[in-house]
């Protein structure tokens, strides 16, 4: 079984690799991942050989807190409930408020002479009499010591986790700070016991010697200004979680259900599947579910991007977070808790920065053996300037420098904080990433391999032309081809039958209803008998198409399948049926060829409509009638021709695929098989936004090479000045409180510099291609009305505006709401298909199209 768990008291990569470490050894242990931000850890165990008590037992005796995640704790609160940031944030403000505090009087003390030495800064006089001058000296030092014990007692955390680590010889950060800050106090303790014997025994040489090297001040600067750090690193880190918390928030805590004839209010935690909850205006739907009455306009922008409110009717479905922004409905509860698309989101981005991205490895097997190496450097160090003849105070203070600078935090926060960061941000925008691994290896994916039906299509066919060829006009034809179609079962019969419903078409009963497989159908209309079918069906029912061949031809090369109508003996008309291009499919393959990819598409179709696809939308290269295990193949086949593959798909035959893939993508509109398959799910169902991850893969692995670049360039540079490398020949010499401060500002740089991923901003590329296109086509210039349905306020107005804005060609509109028309100007011949699918897509229906050249 799986069970995660809080962890605290980790505060940097060598206590992360340590708890992984201790709780990995464990028997019954199969996998463990420890989360140095979340401060959190998930452990595959088996229950037979282990359990939870045991591993917070491990936990607790490598010096750290643990606790089972959402477990009670003795105040009744879940520990989910609270904000572990607030709390430590909450906490290092107490401990630095108290460092401060102790640490301003503390160093005017020990520095009061230089103030007036230096700075001509007047001491007051009481200040000489209780601290200048060798009579005092005992009091000088005491009274620095009395001042630096709250310091002590405030940041005993450091000393209590640092030694217990030291002591089991797994050594971390807080082992360095512990040792540098405890031998400066150790150091100064022994100065108080040497200045009382030279008083005593009136050994001025001594007091000489020892009176202004007694080093508290920077046992209490060290601790101070690396609480000061922590402080604002936890901060800076808590950023990185604000995804995830802004998703939590958008969850609402009570739901109205009906039980019988009674609306009780609820909390969501309470909601089961089945229950009917009530959605009023303005109200969060609490959970996932399937509308059964009413109607609603809602907001699901949280979850899919979608800027405009969608219609919601009986038997849609809604998800959880959604804004109910108009309307009254009522829908059965199916996905509660845990199992709505909400709380798997969530789910998603947490699992994705709990894993490791192959680069983090890197960092990790260097800071478990970056600790005991900067000890050994300390004391190496020391030894070195005391042969060389120099003061016993001089290799202390070289020794502590060494230990503060070298704290790993720079290191273990560079990869970490980055992933994070770049997660949250793909979530924001639809983007769920489940492993940093996936978001590592997006980065240097070259070919992007896509499905066809329901990833670069709709999925499901639809009418697209409308053509009369006898004395009859559009709105006749789809009337008798709605009726014939009426009692088929044809796929293709429901797509007429929906397109007549779409217009407002009554559809007439028909009589003597014949199909022959493969061909066609008959029937009697108003006792007038039609046939629709192929070419073939026409001809064996003595009906010339001849001057329509032409005509027909030229749909099926578009990916078109064409349906003859005829009556009388000659064709009426054709109905184009296919299943169309998504409007932004296009726009997605050539982001992603100007980003040097090469798109390949794999469908299960016939060549004539890959082909045909392949060519309107610029692919590189179409493979038809490929079964699903085939798929897998091809993908294969790519991999071990060198390539780095993502593979996009919506379907269970995509499955094999997407697990094979280097980076599967599957839509979120997709079957939960592809989505358990891949691994980044695109909740908008827009292709757009492969390339948008591939962008944003690019820019989380740049970042993190610089994270990781300054933390090795910090300590490559700053150990060697502080260790005193360049004393003898320049005079360079780190004081430990410069190096706590160094050290304190590189770990700030890094998690600032992975939060400028926040403000990444996804662009559409406009290509010098399209740009040439656009300019042919202004050429073209065409005015449209259209006269549609459902318009009644001025939303409705900006919407049907803005959904007729988004077609490719477009250059003007005005939409007059009184008449319900709206004119468009376009610079090329827009099929009346595309208009008529972008205003239904908003929820309104076009009744009527004119056009004037």
């Amino acid at each position: 079984m799986e069970k995660k768990f809080d962890v605290s008291g980790m505060t940097c990569a060598s206590c992360q690799a340590h708890v992984q470490n201790a709780v990995d050894k464990l028997d019954g242990v199969n996998n463990v991942s420890v989360n140095l931000l979340s401060n959190s850890m998930a452990v595959e165990y088996d229950e037979n050989k282990t359990d939870a008590s045991t591993i917070i037992g491990t936990v607790t005796s490598a010096g750290y807190g643990a606790s089972i995640k959402g477990e009670t704790n003795n105040k009744g609160k879940e520990n989910e409930d609270r904000n572990l940031y607030d709390e430590q944030i909450h906490d290092m403000k107490t401990r630095l408020i108290v460092s401060f505090a102790c640490l301003v009087p503390m160093m005017y003390i020990a520095m009061h002479h230089m103030l007036y030495e230096y700075l001509y800064i007047p001491v007051p006089a009481f200040i000489n009499s209780l601290f200048y001058g060798s009579e005092n000296v005992i009091a000088f030092a005491f009274s620095q010591f009395l001042f630096l014990l709250p310091i002590l007692y405030v940041n005993r955390s450091y000393f209590s986790t640092g030694l217990k680590a030291l002591i089991k010889r797994v050594p971390n950060m807080n082992s360095l700070i512990a040792i540098g800050s405890g031998a400066a106090t150790v150091y100064g303790i022994f100065v108080i016991f040497r200045l009382g014997w030279a008083l005593g025994h009136g050994d001025a040489s001594v007091l000489e010697r020892y009176g202004m090297d007694i080093y508290f001040e920077s046992a209490g600067t060290i601790l101070t200004l690396i609480t000061l750090g922590k402080y604002l690193e936890t901060r800076s880190k808590g950023k990185t979680n604000d995804a995830i918390k802004k998703l939590m928030d958008l969850a609402p805590k009570t739901a109205t259900v009906q039980r019988g004839d009674v609306q009780i209010e609820i909390p969501v935690s309470d909601v089961a599947v089945g229950d009917i909850v009530v959605v009023r205006p303005g109200q969060s739907v609490p959970v996932d579910g399937t509308v059964i009455s009413g109607v609603g306009a809602v907001d699901r922008s949280v979850i899919t991007g979608e800027s405009i409110p969608v219609e919601v009717f009986e038997g849609d479905k809604v998800v959880a977070a959604s804004i109910n922004k108009t309307g009254f409905f009522k829908f059965t509860a199916e996905k509660v808790g845990d199992d709505t698309t909400l709380a798997q989101i969530i789910e998603l981005v947490e699992q994705a920065g709990n894993s490791k991205a192959p680069i983090a490895k890197l960092a990790d097997k260097i800071s478990g053996v970056f600790v005991p190496i900067v000890i050994a450097i300390a004391i190496l160090s020391a030894v070195v300037w005391l042969a060389l003849g120099y003061s016993f105070e001089f290799a202390l203070s070289i020794s502590i420098a060494v230990l503060v600078i070298s704290c790993p935090c720079a290191l273990g926060l560079a990869t970490p904080v980055a992933i994070m960061v770049g997660t949250g941000k793909g979530a924001q925008n639809g983007i769920l990433i489940k492993s940093a691994q996936a978001l590592e290896t997006a980065h240097k994916v070259d070919t992007v391999v896509l499905d066809k039906t329901g990833t670069i299509t709709q999925g499901k066919p639809v009418v697209t032309d409308v053509i009369t060829l006898a004395d009859i006009s559009k709105s006749q034809l789809i009337k008798i081809a709605a009726g014939l179609e009426s009692s088929s079962e044809h796929p293709l019969a429901t797509a007429v039958i929906d397109w007549a419903k779409e217009k407002d078409i009554a559809i007439p009963p028909s009589e003597d209803f014949r199909a022959v497989p493969g061909k066609g159908i008959s029937a009697k209309i108003d006792g007038v008998e039609y046939i629709s079918g192929n070419t073939l069906f026409m001809e064996e029912n003595g009906v010339g198409i001849s001057d329509c061949s032409e005509t027909i031809n030229s749909l099926a090369k578009n990916a078109k399948t064409p349906l003859l109508f005829a009556g009388g003996g000659k064709v009426l008309g054709i109905i184009a049926v296919a299943d169309v291009v998504k409007p932004t499919s296009k726009k997605a393959i050539e982001q992603l060829k100007a980003l040097g990819i090469d798109v390949i598409m794999l469908t299960g179709d016939n060549k004539i409509t890959a082909e045909a696809i392949k060519n309107q939308l610029g692919i590189n290269r179409a493979l038809a009638q490929v079964l699903p295990e085939d798929k897998e193949r091809e993908i294969r086949a790519l991999q071990e021709s060198g390539k780095i593959v993502a593979m996009v798909g919506d379907g269970i035959n995509d499955a094999p695929a997407l697990a094979r893939a280097d980076v599967g993508i599957a839509l979120g509109a997709g079957t939960d098989i592809a989505m358990e398959s891949a691994d980044i799910v695109l909740i908008k169902n827009d292709l757009v936004d492969v390339a948008k991850t591939i962008r944003l893969s690019k820019a989380v692995l740049k970042n993190i090479k610089q994270n990781l670049f300054w933390a090795f360039f910090y300590n490559t540079i700053g150990i060697p000045i502080a260790a005193g490398v360049f004393y003898t020949l320049s005079g360079w010499r780190l004081s430990p409180m410069i190096a706590a401060a160094a050290m304190s500002l590189s770990s700030i740089f890094v998690v600032s510099n992975a939060l400028r991923l926040k403000f990444i901003k996804f662009t559409n590329n406009t290509t010098e291609n399209e740009l040439n296109t656009n300019e042919v086509k202004e050429s073209f210039s065409m005015t449209k009305t259209l006269t549609i349905d459902g318009m009644t306020c001025g939303n409705c107005k900006a919407h049907v505006q803005n959904a007729i804005s988004g077609v490719e060609g477009v250059k003007d509109i005005s939409v007059d709401l009184d008449s319900k028309k709206a004119t468009v100007y376009v610079s090329r011949d827009i099929p009346d298909s595309e208009f008529e699918r972008a205003v239904m897509n908003a929820g309104y229906i076009v009744k009527n199209i004119d056009s004037l050249i």
